[in-house]
Protein backbone atom coordinates (compact mmCIF):
# COMPACT_ATOMS: atom_id res chain seq x y z
CA UNK A 1 0.00 0.00 0.00
CA UNK A 2 2.46 2.34 0.35
CA UNK A 3 4.14 1.06 -2.56
CA UNK A 4 1.06 2.63 -4.30
CA UNK A 5 0.52 5.56 -2.71
CA UNK A 6 4.53 6.86 -3.56
CA UNK A 7 4.02 5.94 -6.76
CA UNK A 8 0.69 8.18 -7.08
CA UNK A 9 2.64 10.85 -5.74
CA UNK A 10 5.70 10.48 -7.55
CA UNK A 11 3.42 10.45 -10.88
CA UNK A 12 1.59 13.46 -9.83
CA UNK A 13 4.67 15.41 -8.38
CA UNK A 14 3.16 15.74 -4.78
CA UNK A 15 5.92 16.72 -2.61
CA UNK A 16 3.62 17.35 1.00
CA UNK A 17 0.66 15.08 2.20
CA UNK A 18 -1.95 18.35 1.96
CA UNK A 19 -1.64 18.30 -2.13
CA UNK A 20 -3.27 14.62 -2.10
CA UNK A 21 -6.40 16.93 -1.18
CA UNK A 22 -6.96 17.80 -4.67
CA UNK A 23 -7.23 14.04 -6.23
CA UNK A 24 -9.33 12.93 -3.58
CA UNK A 25 -11.94 15.92 -4.05
CA UNK A 26 -11.51 14.76 -7.96
CA UNK A 27 -12.45 11.16 -6.55
CA UNK A 28 -15.86 12.42 -4.81
CA UNK A 29 -16.56 15.11 -7.59
CA UNK A 30 -16.98 12.22 -10.44
CA UNK A 31 -18.58 9.93 -7.63
CA UNK A 32 -21.25 12.60 -7.65
CA UNK A 33 -21.74 13.29 -11.33
CA UNK A 34 -22.10 9.35 -11.59
CA UNK A 35 -24.86 9.42 -8.86
CA UNK A 36 -26.65 12.62 -10.32
CA UNK A 37 -26.42 10.73 -14.03
CA UNK A 38 -27.45 7.80 -12.92
CA UNK A 39 -30.99 9.41 -11.58
CA UNK A 40 -31.82 10.22 -15.21
CA UNK A 41 -32.24 6.36 -15.88
CA UNK A 42 -35.04 5.00 -14.27
CA UNK A 43 -33.69 1.54 -12.81
CA UNK A 44 -37.06 -0.03 -13.84
CA UNK A 45 -36.49 0.46 -17.65
CA UNK A 46 -33.48 -2.10 -17.39
CA UNK A 47 -35.30 -4.32 -14.97
CA UNK A 48 -37.05 -7.21 -16.60
CA UNK A 49 -36.84 -9.65 -13.48
CA UNK A 50 -38.64 -8.89 -10.71
CA UNK A 51 -35.55 -9.23 -7.96
CA UNK A 52 -34.90 -7.69 -4.76
CA UNK A 53 -31.44 -7.35 -5.05
CA UNK A 54 -31.40 -6.74 -8.78
CA UNK A 55 -31.68 -3.03 -9.31
CA UNK A 56 -29.36 -2.38 -6.24
CA UNK A 57 -27.23 -4.48 -8.30
CA UNK A 58 -28.02 -2.39 -11.77
CA UNK A 59 -27.43 0.61 -9.98
CA UNK A 60 -23.95 -0.36 -8.88
CA UNK A 61 -22.80 -1.33 -12.16
CA UNK A 62 -24.05 1.60 -13.63
CA UNK A 63 -22.35 3.92 -11.56
CA UNK A 64 -19.24 1.87 -12.50
CA UNK A 65 -19.63 1.97 -15.73
CA UNK A 66 -20.03 6.21 -15.78
CA UNK A 67 -17.37 6.61 -13.19
CA UNK A 68 -14.87 4.66 -15.26
CA UNK A 69 -15.95 5.93 -17.86
CA UNK A 70 -15.62 9.60 -16.94
CA UNK A 71 -11.99 8.99 -15.14
CA UNK A 72 -10.59 7.49 -18.68
CA UNK A 73 -12.07 10.58 -19.93
CA UNK A 74 -10.64 12.99 -17.04
CA UNK A 75 -7.39 11.21 -17.24
CA UNK A 76 -7.09 11.75 -21.21
CA UNK A 77 -7.97 15.67 -20.89
CA UNK A 78 -5.12 15.83 -18.48
CA UNK A 79 -2.55 14.17 -20.44
CA UNK A 80 -3.56 16.01 -23.37
CA UNK A 81 -3.67 19.12 -21.59
CA UNK A 82 -0.48 18.71 -19.68
CA UNK A 83 2.01 20.16 -21.96
CA UNK A 84 -0.31 23.11 -22.93
CA UNK A 85 -1.64 24.27 -19.34
CA UNK A 86 2.01 25.28 -17.97
CA UNK A 87 1.96 24.50 -14.29
CA UNK A 88 4.49 23.82 -11.33
CA UNK A 89 3.50 20.46 -10.72
CA UNK A 90 1.38 18.00 -12.66
CA UNK A 91 -1.27 18.01 -9.55
CA UNK A 92 -2.39 21.32 -10.48
CA UNK A 93 -3.99 19.78 -13.38
CA UNK A 94 -6.17 18.00 -11.23
CA UNK A 95 -7.12 21.73 -9.22
CA UNK A 96 -7.84 23.04 -12.74
CA UNK A 97 -10.19 20.37 -13.48
CA UNK A 98 -11.98 20.80 -10.07
CA UNK A 99 -11.95 24.55 -10.52
CA UNK A 100 -13.67 24.10 -14.42
CA UNK A 101 -16.07 21.85 -12.41
CA UNK A 102 -17.29 24.03 -9.75
CA UNK A 103 -17.22 27.27 -12.12
CA UNK A 104 -19.86 25.45 -14.06
CA UNK A 105 -22.03 24.08 -11.92
CA UNK A 106 -22.01 27.41 -9.55
CA UNK A 107 -22.75 29.13 -12.84
CA UNK A 108 -26.01 27.30 -13.54
CA UNK A 109 -27.08 27.59 -9.91
CA UNK A 110 -26.87 31.21 -10.11
CA UNK A 111 -27.99 32.18 -13.58
CA UNK A 112 -30.84 29.97 -13.30
CA UNK A 113 -32.72 32.43 -10.52
CA UNK A 114 -31.73 35.43 -12.60
CA UNK A 115 -33.25 34.30 -15.66
CA UNK A 116 -36.74 33.62 -14.28
CA UNK A 117 -36.50 36.57 -12.46
CA UNK A 118 -36.07 38.52 -15.58
CA UNK A 119 -38.95 36.32 -17.48
CA UNK A 120 -41.37 36.89 -15.01
CA UNK A 121 -40.85 40.57 -14.99
CA UNK A 122 -41.14 40.08 -19.00
CA UNK A 123 -44.13 37.66 -18.84
CA UNK A 124 -43.28 34.53 -20.92
CA UNK A 125 -40.26 35.47 -23.57
CA UNK A 126 -40.61 34.24 -26.92
CA UNK A 127 -38.53 30.61 -26.83
CA UNK A 128 -35.09 32.04 -28.94
CA UNK A 129 -34.97 35.39 -26.69
CA UNK A 130 -35.44 33.36 -23.45
CA UNK A 131 -32.64 31.20 -24.72
CA UNK A 132 -30.13 34.39 -25.42
CA UNK A 133 -30.54 35.79 -22.48
CA UNK A 134 -29.81 32.34 -20.78
CA UNK A 135 -26.97 31.97 -22.58
CA UNK A 136 -25.74 35.44 -21.79
CA UNK A 137 -26.38 35.49 -18.08
CA UNK A 138 -24.69 32.08 -17.79
CA UNK A 139 -21.73 32.77 -19.72
CA UNK A 140 -21.42 36.49 -17.73
CA UNK A 141 -21.30 34.45 -14.46
CA UNK A 142 -19.21 31.73 -15.67
CA UNK A 143 -16.67 34.43 -16.19
CA UNK A 144 -16.88 36.03 -12.93
CA UNK A 145 -17.08 33.07 -11.22
CA UNK A 146 -13.93 31.37 -12.41
CA UNK A 147 -11.38 33.98 -11.76
CA UNK A 148 -13.26 33.81 -8.18
CA UNK A 149 -12.61 30.43 -7.54
CA UNK A 150 -9.64 30.10 -9.12
CA UNK A 151 -8.27 32.52 -7.13
CA UNK A 152 -9.89 30.65 -3.79
CA UNK A 153 -8.35 27.42 -5.27
CA UNK A 154 -4.63 29.03 -5.74
CA UNK A 155 -5.05 28.99 -9.06
CA UNK A 156 -5.23 32.79 -10.08
CA UNK A 157 -2.97 33.32 -12.41
CA UNK A 158 -3.34 30.81 -14.85
CA UNK A 159 -7.39 31.55 -14.65
CA UNK A 160 -6.66 35.26 -14.88
CA UNK A 161 -4.43 34.49 -18.75
CA UNK A 162 -7.81 32.27 -19.51
CA UNK A 163 -9.75 34.49 -18.85
CA UNK A 164 -8.09 37.33 -20.81
CA UNK A 165 -7.55 34.54 -23.58
CA UNK A 166 -11.23 33.98 -23.78
CA UNK A 167 -12.69 37.65 -23.42
CA UNK A 168 -10.22 38.43 -26.66
CA UNK A 169 -11.97 35.06 -28.85
CA UNK A 170 -15.12 37.12 -27.80
CA UNK A 171 -13.93 39.99 -29.14
CA UNK A 172 -13.46 42.04 -25.89
CA UNK A 173 -9.58 41.99 -26.05
CA UNK A 174 -9.69 46.08 -25.84
CA UNK A 175 -9.74 45.82 -22.30
CA UNK A 176 -6.55 44.09 -22.14
CA UNK A 177 -4.31 45.29 -24.53
CA UNK A 178 -2.83 48.45 -22.50
CA UNK A 179 -1.64 46.06 -19.80
CA UNK A 180 0.75 44.08 -22.17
Amino acid sequence: MKKLIRDFKNYWEITQNWQLLFPFIGVLLLGFTSIRLIKLFPISWFNPIDSYYLPYFLVLLYFSAIYYLFLKIVIYSIIKLENKWIVDQRWELIRIFIVFAITGSSSMLISRPVVKLIDSSFKNLNIFFYWFIFIFVSLTFYQILLIFWGWLLGQFEFFWKFEKKMLKRFGLGIFFDKEQ
